[in-house]
């Protein structure tokens, strides 16, 4: 008999639904079905009361282990401030997470609430503008909340040179042209970031493109899907929606207005951050190629290949919000 080493296996629905029932106070579980597979595997858990719950098992990734502990931690703090997010539910032991252990290893777990809500609708100015008020009341949140010992910063090697080194170990883009070219690009967006002496610093969602969100009956959007946050650059969190709204050839940089408007009803946005915002847009380019990247030896080389040509491909038009205002007025 020969032993193998499994990098990812899936978790039934109904397994999950056994794991929920033992560790937590719910009553009447009526169903679990599975809504997503991905860097995360996502279920929907329905109570026989009508209750809606998401369980979210989290993945092994290069990066290493999920920061739930710090993750779930902020969104309490959050939470109490008034900041409209998914929280996670504690367990029978109060505990805000807890572990699973599946063949290749040790996954963690967090329940939410799920979010009552619609789904945003891609370039909508009234939904873009509630993500940015929802992001500000976040930063401002955060202000008062003192990380504890979380296990990622959102820095450039964080977000830029590590991912830029899993693309460049892959194998996957083949043409020495492109992958030099890339590394150019990603090499002078560090460069130019490093020289902004006054960026500001902040705790992090990290995903805040405009879809991990749902937008309630009086227009607020609720967020949710934390788990690449963490304290790291306010222009990147500002940069990730910026980008959602300039790659793959879109051109809807109203309803980036639309988002910073929204944010500064809140707060205000220096012009150090929004200069470098502009500037992290390829970051967060280069941030998602890595994880395409990273993905090889669970998704297979050939269903890398193509998304990653393709986000290659799109490099270009993310360079594009070099071209939108930079006027005094959009301060």
């Amino acid at each position: 008999m020969t032993d193998f080493d499994p990098i990812y296996s899936m978790v039934s629905a109904k397994a999950i639904k056994g794991l929920i029932e033992s560790n937590y106070a719910l009553a009447g579980l009526a169903s679990c079905r599975l809504l997503q597979r991905g860097l995360n595997d996502v279920y929907l858990v329905s109570s026989t009361s009508g209750e809606r719950y998401v369980f979210r098992l989290s993945h092994h990734r290069v990066r290493g282990p999920a920061d739930v502990k710090s993750e779930t931690d902020f969104l309490i703090h959050v939470s109490k401030l008034g900041v409209p997010v998914a929280t996670p539910i504690p367990t029978i032991g109060c505990e805000l997470f807890l572990q699973v252990h599946a063949p290749e290893g040790r996954r963690e777990g967090v329940l939410f609430q799920a979010v009552d809500g619609r789904e945003p609708h891609a370039g909508d100015v009234g939904d873009a503008h509630a993500n940015g008020r929802t992001l500000a009341l976040l930063h401002n949140a955060a202000e008062t909340y003192i990380p504890n010992a979380p296990l990622y910063k959102l820095d450039l090697e964080h977000l830029l040179y590590r991912p830029l080194a899993r693309i460049r170990s892959s194998g996957v883009i083949e043409d020495p042209s492109v992958l030099d070219e890339l590394e150019q690009i990603a090499e002078r967006t560090g460069a130019a970031i490093k020289l902004s002496a006054n960026l500001s610093w902040t705790y992090c969602h990290g995903d805040c493109h405009g879809f991990n969100s749902k937008i309630t009956e009086a227009g607020e959007a609720v967020f949710f899907d934390f788990d690449d946050g963490g304290p790291g650059y306010l222009a990147y969190d500002l940069a990730v929606f910026l980008w959602a709204q300039v790659s793959f050839g879109r051109e809807t940089t109203r309803a980036w207005t639309s988002f910073l408007d929204g944010y500064r009803l809140i707060r205000p946005v220096t012009s150090d951050d929004f200069e470098a915002a502009l500037r992290f847009v390829v970051v967060r380019h280069v941030w998602l190629m890595g994880e395409h990247a990273s993905r090889i030896e669970e998704w297979g080389s050939n269903n890398v290949r193509w998304p990653l040509r393709r986000l290659s491909c799109s490099l270009q038009s993310t360079l594009r919000p070099a071209s939108i205002s930079r006027t005094p007025s959009a301060f």
